[in-house]
């Protein structure tokens, strides 16, 4: 009977555990190797838009986590002040790209990826390291705590500062800064009302949309030097960012605590990777590509990553030929995007404003333009299990 083949992926996260399930439901024995204690990612959440979905079909997933949907009705970008610029809601989404948008915690979503593994596949507080890459003649070789692993395959998806980048190409300047910081908070907030929006003001912006648990998902983000912090504490900090804005912005920062706040410096890579893939492993999410937030998309590409590594997981050229140009476009255009909201010139600001106004009024909101290209993606193989999806997306 011939050998099953083996598989090691380097990363609990998102992108990982994706990989993992997907490598699984091929037959293939998969050891996930994360070197944090837990699986449990910081508290933040995470937006994931149809193709991603659509993604997550071929794992069964999709359909779980579509029943996760919380924005209903209207949305859209708004100023500081409250004023609508662009409006654009859930139904319209829905139609335009085949499927709706779907905000929810990170945990829920690692929650659902670990449940389609082995309960002994994962390995928690197992740092791991790319030893030898391999080739067609020999597996690659993975040092752990325990010893060495040997695979067919080794998905890399170990964050953006990959030490498995690093040895795959080490010549590679790796991720720079993208000139802007992020906070982020998802805290209750009974009784208080108000449709998903991203608000932009100079050099900042702000977000605030519901989950369907009930808790609300902030963020925000503004241009500062790398390295910054608080001189008091973060919720402060936002307070002095934030806190004249509209509705409902004060009453996140009334009910959030300072230990609610996460904040992190922005790094992107900045220079694409000659390819993905070197011998037998293989690098996706971050590691590979690491963008800017703007278009919600870094989650939403690891995953892709993830179901399309399984599907080419004997070739990993083909891997790279799929992803390595879509990923850098998108990319490319997430940086683009940071350049739009993080504009700190008020004349450049006003012009930035009347020009969005006057397309939302003219067609599609520019939240739903943004997406297209990326939100009509569809995975190379046949999704396993979707109710909602539409047919001509499963083709």
């Amino acid at each position: 009977m011939a050998r099953s083949m083996r598989a090691v992926v380097i990363g609990g996260g998102i992108g990982g555990l994706t990989a993992a399930a997907a490598l699984h439901r091929r037959g293939t024995q998969v050891t996930v190797l994360e070197r944090a204690p837990s699986l449990q990612p910081i508290g933040a959440a995470i937006s994931l838009s149809p193709n991603a979905l659509r993604a997550l079909d071929v794992i069964g997933l999709g359909d779980e986590i579509r029943d996760l949907a919380a924005w209903q009705g209207d949305g859209g970008l708004r100023t500081p002040r409250g004023r609508w610029l662009s409006r654009s809601d859930a139904d319209a989404a829905a139609r335009r790209f085949g499927g709706p948008l779907v905000l929810l915690h990170r945990a829920t979503l690692i929650d659902s990826l670990t449940a389609q593994l082995p309960p002994d596949a994962v390995r928690t507080a197992a740092a791991a390291t790319v030893t030898d890459p391999g080739d067609a003649h020999r597996p690659a070789t993975v040092r752990t705590p325990d010893g060495e692993l040997e695979a067919d395959l080794v998905v890399a998806a170990d964050g953006i500062r990959s030490a498995a980048r690093r040895v795959l190409f080490p010549q590679h300047p790796g991720p720079v800064y993208s000139g802007f910081t992020t906070w982020r908070v998802v805290i209750p907030l009974p009784g208080v009302r108000f449709a998903s929006h991203e608000s932009w003001g100079p050099g900042r912006i702000w977000g605030t949309h519901p989950l369907k648990d009930g808790r609300v998902y902030a963020y925000a983000a503004a241009v500062t030097p790398a390295g910054g912090h608080a001189p008091d504490d973060e919720r402060a900090e936002l307070l002095r960012r934030y806190g004249d804005w509209h509705d409902p912005i004060p009453a996140v920062l009334a009910a959030a605590r300072p230990e609610d706040v996460l904040r992190h410096d922005v790094h992107h890579i900045a220079e694409p990777l000659p390819a993905y893939h070197r011998g037998r492993v293989a690098l996706l999410g971050d590691a590979a590509h690491a963008m800017p937030p703007t278009l919600g998309q870094g989650g939403n590409q690891a995953i892709e990553d993830a179901i399309v590594l399984a599907h080419h997981r004997d070739d990993l050229a083909a891997y790279t030929a799929a992803r390595l140009p879509r990923t850098t476009a998108i990319a490319r255009q997430a940086v683009k995007v940071a350049r739009l909201d993080m504009m700190s010139n008020r004349a450049g600001i006003a012009v930035r404003n009347a020009v969005i106004a006057a397309l939302s009024k003219a067609g599609p909101a520019l939240f739903l333009r943004s997406f297209d290209g990326i939100a009509d993606w569809r995975p190379p193989q046949r999704p396993y299990a979707s109710q909602h999806t539409r047919p001509d997306m499963r083709q």
